[in-house]
């Protein structure tokens, strides 16, 4: 995996993936199993400055093994959250990164147990990552905040997702799709916006109504936008993630 390269990176980035490998291994020997495409993405989540990627990837690494101890969330440990339905895997956008679709309605506040919700955000971004295709390093997300109501309103769930993508995570993000946004989102948006860093920032895209099928279309093939919005195809919820024909 170390000797993996890809995407439009020059010799310069890549020297400077070597120098975040030394750097890293000398101080967490787990680092070896890092691949390169993965050290890339830190560097570039930290604007290729290499002591800030390292003491990043040090501290996902540490992470990693404290909250996914046996490599992967277990189904059954996130079950009532899946149960809820409130993820789906879609199809790929034009580019081919694949398509995930958030239904922020389905969740609810009173009934949210924080440590059970970091891990079923550890299970999506897994699920979703496993699913993007060789020459791909991105994904895209569709949320759908149709009936998103005061219920539904979790500040600290929605930052800690944030956190949790956008510091283990980097550069996974492609962009963020936020449609049918009820304007009483826009308030808890104002709170959770400061928690966001700017990279992240930038990936979040607000489509009004009235834009919403011609913006779909030009990110999204007819045949692979949700039949939910219009589309041909039909999602397939998170529950159901290990029926997925990865081919």
């Amino acid at each position: 995996m170390a000797g993996n390269r890809g995407g439009d990176a020059g010799e310069g980035e890549w020297l400077k993936v070597a120098e975040l490998r030394a750097m890293v291994e000398a101080q967490d020997p787990h680092a070896k199993e890092v691949d390169n495409l993965t050290l890339r993405r830190f560097l570039r989540a930290r604007d290729h400055n290499v002591e800030k990627a390292s003491a990043m990837l040090l501290k996902a690494l540490r992470w990693r093994r404290e909250a996914v101890p046996g490599g992967s969330v277990p189904e059954e440990k996130v079950q009532s959250d899946l149960d809820d339905d409130k993820v789906y895997m879609g199809g790929t956008d034009r580019s081919g990164r694949p398509i995930l679709l958030a239904f922020p309605a389905k969740h609810f506040s009173a009934k949210r147990d924080m440590a059970q919700f970091k891990s079923y955000c550890v299970y999506l971004l897994d699920s979703i990552c496993a699913r993007i295709p060789r020459g791909q390093e991105k994904f895209v997300c569709i949320v759908d905040l149709k009936g998103w109501g005061y219920s539904n309103c979790d500040i600290r769930a929605y930052i800690a997702a944030i956190e949790i993508m956008q510091s283990y995570y980097p550069e996974r993000l492609g962009k963020a799709l936020m449609i049918h946004v009820p304007y009483m989102f826009m308030k808890a948006w104002k709170m959770i916006y400061p928690f966001i860093d700017n990279v992240t920032r930038d990936k979040f895209v607000f489509v009004d109504d009235k834009s919403l099928q011609e913006v779909l279309h030009q990110e999204i093939d007819d045949s692979q936008i949700p039949d939910t919005l219009g589309g041909k195809l039909a999602p397939v919820s998170l529950k159901n993630n290990a029926r997925i024909n990865l081919d």
